[in-house]
């Protein structure tokens, strides 16, 4: 049960009877109305309210807290205690919470009745999905992530979509909705046109035989090198002179004369300091162009194939476009490149435990395009700028390009035929993209256009996340400044895990084959979970000795106290479905027993926490405050040596409550648990 939302539920109609009481005494008709300024309270206004609704920060001052007595006495002309005492009577909480408290200038304190407490716990127990309700209006909800570009490994990057938009679309479904699962792998795009004109010209054939997609990968990454020295050898002339421009107004900022205008000098300050960001932000841009030439040319055979291939960024182009035109030639290899790529990042994902509804990739869309965009020449959203195909979006500064002058069609094309194909296939409430913050201006747009193209009613959401770090602030990269494989950031993830699975089996119960399998379900657990309890929309430092410690908030924390739980059961010979079907109860008697219970009764409201804002971090730190009062009862409260029959069998099935909730609150966030550790 949702403890919070049912706590809301009944103060609303208090909330709502007391404003329209203060509001008929001044003559105003209208329930609901703000008494001070004459206008009705929004819905928004009245949320605001009811938020300040919150578990207690200490378990002194009770189980939850209600903070509105104040800002509403302010705004209702009467003292806040006067407000919180009004409130309580009209809430009706007899059968829920004890005699309510009002602390201080009117702090709403509540504690909930043990017997009720009680009740939902041992109701839970026999339930399972824990006392947890489905939704009573589920939505299809389409979650797009992952998407990698299959023509090259998986790396780190990778880690933060595909671990988010899993455990997102675990809950919803969870919780009752229709979560569709979509990879939109990238499959159709120039890196393709990098692997084919590689393929061509600098293929090992031996190899390519015997590992296709590491030599493919050695292509993609030698011909993307060698267009990136060409683009950059090209645009560095005009960066160099824009720096020089920014440098001269610089100069001329630096001498204008103080005009005793505190306004106008401030302004011309402002402009200084912005104009010497910007110098240094091209002088920066210079320094990393410089670097990239300077790295083939100090290389003997990355210059003579520079030399070779001098037109190598034109010629990736138009083998991209030969195959998008469907060239006999170019479609063959694409046919023969592709299963290899799809096979090796699906062996990722079985590893990572992530499995997908759909994996439509671009070239799914292809046929599409042309019918987009001329539809959005029909309906005037599109038109001709520069010999591309744009649509202008209010509030920014460039268009949306939806195909070139060359005739080529861009990601934004396809993103929109996307969107299109979702609505027709399955009419999604709402489509979330689990995607890179750097991309928030492109869904910005994309969204703009999307509903200005006839989408209006869909939640369009770009579930944006921050970036892996290392620990020098920098994006994390292997010892050769590339970005990490994510293979071997699971391989090395598990060999870490294994030191700690060894250190655990102190008593050399588990097998050398037992040892591997925890091992892996440890070490890939700690890598998912140190992703997934971080705040999504931050940066986070990478750290494999923090992610496995077994005392913090982390997965190999809470295995370890799921398989605490658990052997508890093995040591007394207990079965688990057996002390649940004995028709024994769980009885509160202690402090600790208590507050373990408070705790799993939270799991429903932060689950709809989770969905509302799209945070698995609530899940995480759920989990962990779970785990934390699990320990202080096994501190304080003997299980298997209790003293009765009564508390023994009672404390048992808490334990197992315990286990289980752990156990979902990990699955809900793709991550298994052992049953020994």
């Amino acid at each position: 049960m949702n403890v919070l939302a049912e706590l809301k539920e009944r103060f609303r109609g208090a909330l709502e009877s007391l404003i329209g009481s203060r509001n008929a005494t001044e003559g105003v008709a209208d329930r609901g109305r703000n008494a001070t300024e004459g206008v009705p309270y929004s819905a928004e206004q009245l949320g605001e309210l009811l938020e300040m609704i919150r578990p207690a920060q200490d378990a002194k001052f009770g189980d939850y807290q209600a903070n509105f007595a104040m800002p509403l006495g302010k705004r209702l002309g009467k003292p806040p205690r006067d407000v919180a005492t009004e409130l309580l009577k009209q809430a009706k909480l007899d059968d829920l919470c004890q005699q309510p408290e009002i602390a201080g200038p009117g702090f709403i304190n509540l504690r909930l009745r043990d017997e009720w407490l009680t009740a939902q716990l041992n109701a839970a127990v026999h339930d399972e999905r824990l006392g947890i309700a489905a939704a009573k209006e589920p939505k299809t909800i389409v979650v797009d992530y992952s998407s990698p570009n299959v023509a090259k490994p998986m790396h780190v990057g990778h880690i933060r979509s595909t671990v988010i938009g899993d455990a997102l679309t675990r809950t919803l479904r969870f919780l009752g909705h229709r979560a569709i699962s979509d990879n939109h792998l990238g499959d159709w795009g120039t890196q393709f046109g990098m692997i084919i004109y590689g393929y061509k010209h600098f293929v090992d054939r031996a190899a390519y035989a015997a590992a296709p997609v590491a030599e493919l990968s050695r292509l993609y990454k030698l011909v993307h090198r060698l267009v990136d020295y060409r683009e950059a050898v090209k645009s560095l002339p005009a960066e160099k002179q824009r720096l020089v421009e920014r440098l001269a107004e610089v100069e001329r900022l630096k001498v204008l004369p103080k005009t005793g205008d505190k306004a106008a000098d401030k302004k011309n300050a402002q402009a200084l300091s912005k104009g010497q960001d910007a110098a240094n932000s091209q002088t920066e841009a210079i320094a990393a162009l410089e670097a990239k030439i300077a790295a083939v040319e100090d290389d003997s055979e990355l210059s003579k194939l520079a030399a070779e291939h001098a037109t190598i960024d034109e010629a990736v182009l138009q083998e991209t476009a030969k195959l998008h035109a469907e060239d006999a030639e170019n479609l063959r290899l694409w046919h023969e490149f592709l299963p290899n790529c799809r096979d090796e990042i699906a062996r990722v994902y079985g590893r990572l435990n992530v499995t997908f509804d759909y994996e439509y990739g671009e070239s799914f869309y292809h046929e599409r395009l042309a019918a987009v965009v001329a539809d959005l020449r029909k309906k005037g959203f599109a038109e001709d700028s520069q010999g591309a195909t744009c649509v202008f979006v209010e509030g920014f500064e460039t268009p949306m390009i939806v195909q070139k002058k060359d005739g080529a069609f861009l990601y934004a094309t396809t993103d929109l035929a996307t969107i299109q194909f979702r609505m027709e296939s399955w009419q999604p409430a709402a489509i979330f993209y689990v995607v890179d913050h750097r991309q928030s201006e492109h869904f910005d747009k994309l969204f703009a256009v999307a509903r200005r193209w006839g989408y209006t009613t869909t939640d369009l959401r770009h579930v944006k996340f921050g970036t892996v770090m290392g620990a020098d602030g920098r994006p994390y990269k292997t010892r050769e400044g590339t970005a990490e494989g994510l293979e071997s950031l699971l391989d090395e993830a598990v060999n870490r895990a294994s030191a700690v699975v060894a250190e655990t089996d102190t008593d050399g119960h588990l097998t050398a084959e037992e040892r591997r399998e925890i091992a892996e379900v440890v070490g890939i657990g700690a890598l998912k979970y140190a992703d997934l309890s971080q705040n999504r929309t931050s940066d986070y430092t990478f750290s494999y000795d923090k992610m496995l410690l077994m005392n913090g908030n982390t997965a190999t924390y809470m295995q370890y106290s799921y398989a605490r739980v658990r052997s508890i059961f093995a040591k007394g010979g207990f079965e688990a479905a057996a002390v649940r079907g004995s028709g024994a109860k769980i009885v509160l008697s202690h402090p600790a027993e208590r507050a373990l219970g408070l705790q799993l009764l939270r799991l429903e409201e932060l689950l709809a926490m989770v969905e509302a804002e799209a945070m698995p971090h609530y899940l995480t730190g759920y989990l962990f405050d779970v785990a934390k009062a699990y320990s202080a009862f096994f501190e304080n409260c003997p299980v298997l040596k209790a003293e009765s029959e009564a508390v023994r069998v009672s404390r048992l099935l808490l334990c197992d409550l315990t286990a289980r909730t752990i156990r979902l609150g990990l699955d809900l966030l793709g991550i298994q648990v052992v049953e020994r550790m």
